[in-house]
């Protein structure tokens, strides 16, 4: 919300600047304010608001060269393979389950499950389908909702669309804690008026936690989403979190490992088609 705020102010002190002076002297009888008094307080309002705009700039170069820079930038699609598990009310729901996950930017994902890999989760645009033995279907529309919802707020597209927005707007917070880990923080606003927190490692710069929030269109509660990211490694030029952890209103709701990962393999375009059958224990198939 002070976010919110400070923009409004920003957007009525430059309409003041421009036509506050010429209303003032077609009053009959007012005196405007001398030049040289007006100007001060805005001029260094604006010199902070630019400087705090910086500074979140500088961060989040930080953040992409520590990444691996233009290597990270070109990832045009990455596979991962691990264990996923997850939780009701902070309380693990099973013993895990082996995944194998492809993405492809901007917006194809592909997720299967099961040590048979018979079960997968397909996501093309803003169409999704689950895909068993029996064929694809369309999945539900709010667990569609909430997957692109993720995707919308995910950190690659903050990191590598967001940023590239002119019209997102930068918020340099300063020290905070993500977790237990002392962190430097930045907030990002788009023209949906939509925002996102990024917590920074202090010493690396690489992303650690981002944190969001959104209202239910159902029953308009706000909800606060937040997701940890650990155990970087370096593939392929490109430093990767192994670990992955999502809370929803501070309940832990889903954790991530990976086994592997791979960047750049070009992946088989049939497994992104919900109807062309593909089969990923084909040998022909396999990536």
């Amino acid at each position: 919300m002070k976010y919110l705020l400070l923009i409004a102010v920003l957007a009525f002190a430059s309409s003041i600047s421009r036509w506050g002076g010429a209303a003032a002297a077609a009053q009959t009888g007012a005196q405007a304010p001398p030049e040289s008094a007006a100007k001060p307080s805005i001029s260094a309002d604006r010199g902070n608001d630019l400087e705090n705009s910086r500074k979140a700039r500088a961060l989040l170069d930080q953040t992409i060269q520590a990444l691996g820079g233009q290597a990270y930038l070109s990832i045009h699609d990455i596979q991962q393979e691990g264990r996923t598990y997850s939780f009701h009310h902070g309380q693990p729901t099973s013993n895990g389950v082996l995944f194998w996950r492809f993405v492809e930017f901007p917006d194809k994902e592909r997720i299967e499950v099961t040590k048979q890999r018979d079960i997968a989760y397909l996501y093309v645009g803003d169409k999704g389908y689950e895909i068993t033995f029996k064929g694809p279907h369309a999945v539900e529309k709010k667990d569609l909702e909430e997957y692109l919802r993720h995707r919308r707020f995910s950190l690659d597209a903050v990191l590598r669309t967001w940023t590239a927005d002119p019209g997102v707007a930068f918020f340099y917070d300063g020290n905070a804690l993500a977790g237990n880990l002392p962190a430097q923080r930045i907030t990002l606003i788009n023209t949906k008026n939509e925002a996102v927190s990024l917590f920074f490692d202090i010493d690396t710069h690489l992303p650690i936690k981002k944190s969001y929030t959104w209202r239910d269109p159902v029953d308009k509660e706000r909800n606060v989403e937040e997701e940890i990211f650990d155990n970087y490694r370096q593939v392929q030029g490109v430093m990767v979190p192994w670990g992955f952890t999502r809370y929803f209103n501070g309940d832990m709701q889903s954790q991530r490992f990976a086994s592997a990962v791979r960047i750049n393999q070009n992946p088989n375009e049939a497994m992104f088609d919900p109807n062309s059958g593909y089969d990923p224990n084909k040998a022909a198939g396999k990536h």
